[in-house]
């Protein structure tokens, strides 16, 4: 998992491993304040008394609300993008790598089911991240769908409309796989969607 913070403004990077650690502390509060409370009903004071920093410290890394707002959709949307990055490194092959990008996706939700709620918080509290969130991930996808291509391994004419259908896949076994319920095994699901994902996009 990663656990580098996604980059304030530039004056406010932390330039320490301790002001790392204390900007990485204030998102994982921010996570649990936003997961539990929701955008307007968490507040700068609860994220810092879940995160054990005072008060004062948080303007040292934010400037508001709605900047570790913001600062935390594209953290979270980071982290799983690196999370699906690292297991589809250890594939040889598309199919196995969309299999294993869910895998780890839907792990990462059983871990941090804060994250459904977050993203939702965000269409609202933040549309641009939102948007954001989507498209990078879309995007992603499309990008490992097209060297796959290249590579004869899947149908040449894959488009945008595959990814975002993958994606859709992905974001509603999660709902359903970790958030409503997660007594499922990740890899039975990940299996199960992986084999129905191929038959669309199997080359001919």
């Amino acid at each position: 998992m990663a656990t580098d913070a996604i980059p304030q403004q530039a004056d406010r990077e932390p330039r320490t491993a301790r002001g790392r650690k204390t900007q990485r502390a204030l998102l994982d509060a921010a996570a649990v304040e936003f997961g539990e409370k929701g955008f307007h009903e968490g507040s700068i004071s609860g994220i810092t008394r879940r995160a054990g920093v005072a008060l004062g410290s948080f303007y040292t890394y934010f400037e508001s609300k709605d900047e570790i707002f913001r600062a935390l959709v594209r953290d979270m949307s980071a982290r799983v993008g690196q999370r699906a990055g690292e297991a589809i490194a250890r594939t040889t092959d598309t199919l196995s790598g969309e299999r294993a990008a869910l895998k780890a996706f839907l792990e990462f939700a059983r871990e941090h089911k804060e994250v459904y709620r977050i993203i939702d918080e965000a269409e609202f509290a933040d549309p641009e991240s939102y948007r954001q969130h989507y498209q990078g991930t879309a995007r992603r996808i499309l990008d490992r769908l097209k060297v796959g291509a290249e590579r004869g391994e899947i149908r040449e004419d894959v488009s945008e409309a595959h990814a975002w259908a993958i994606m859709g896949i992905n974001v509603f076994l999660g709902l359903r796989y970790c958030v409503l319920d997660d007594s499922s095994d990740p890899e039975t699901v990940a299996t199960l969607a992986n084999e129905m994902i191929a038959e669309g996009i199997r080359r001919r």
